[in-house]
């Protein structure tokens, strides 16, 4: 049975992180496992993410219009990303649950970087064939392993080129497969026990909240603003990581 305190826990991570996706779009994942993971551990967190995730991607990924041509494009990469998942969580499964921690530090420090950079990427083009197979791999490898695949995944997609409508869309379709894929294998490595499961339900109820008033919160501040104070946060979270990692 979960104490108040882990309840508590929980509930806010979740509320949190919906309020992030609903102000940017994105975001639960990485501001949950953020909270959740240096104090739970990364692997509950990981599988308190899923039902959330799962839910609230899928109609990010069916609005927009674009879902057969996102799907022409991506499948190379969609494949083996969902695919390599199991083998991210089996190595999850078998380590000190500190490296994983200390490797989404790592990731989440990355990401800021290129949020607070904005760095001009360039289309691949003709190199997304090959481009395409080998991002996936290791998206899918640092997802299982880190329930985080904003790197390489989602810098990778933001540098396809898509319009922001449909780059919305691509990240809802990805985020529904990838977290679906993560969900089995978790259950199939024994890390998605009953009561875990349950609680990853109830945390719909702060995630949907959150998303409520992230969007009418959107309206009040500027989005540009929001982006700084959110990516500037994250370093901080993967120093405190990488710090509990080392101890």
């Amino acid at each position: 049975m979960w104490s108040a305190e882990v309840l508590a826990l929980v509930f806010a991570a979740f509320l949190l992180g919906g309020l992030v996706k609903g102000v940017l779009g994105f975001g639960l994942p990485i501001v949950a496992l953020a909270i959740l993971a240096a104090t739970l551990g990364l692997k509950q967190a990981i599988a308190l993410m899923v039902v959330p995730a799962i839910v609230m991607n899928i109609w990010q990924g069916a609005v927009g219009g674009a879902f057969l041509a996102i799907l022409r494009r991506s499948w190379s990469l969609l494949l083996p990303a969902t695919a390599f998942i199991w083998a991210g969580v089996g190595i999850l499964a078998g380590i000190d649950p500190k490296i994983p921690t200390g490797l989404l530090g790592v990731l989440l420090i990355l990401y800021a970087m290129h949020g607070l950079t904005r760095p001009q990427l360039t289309p691949p083009r003709t190199w997304e064939v090959w481009l395409n197979p080998l991002v996936g791999v290791f998206t899918g490898i640092a997802y299982g392993l880190t329930g985080s695949m904003m790197v390489p995944g989602v810098i990778y997609l933001q540098a396809l080129g898509w319009d922001r409508n449909t780059l919305v869309q691509a990240l809802g379709i990805t985020f529904l497969l990838t977290t679906t894929a993560l969900a089995i294998s978790l259950a199939g490595h024994g890390l998605l026990p009953r009561d875990l499961g349950l609680l990853s339900a109830l945390a719909l109820l702060p995630t949907a909240l959150g998303m409520f008033l992230g969007q009418r919160f959107r309206h009040r501040i500027s989005e540009d603003l929001f982006r700084k104070i959110f990516f500037w946060a994250l370093p901080v979270a993967g120093l405190y990581m990488i710090a509990r990692a080392i101890v």
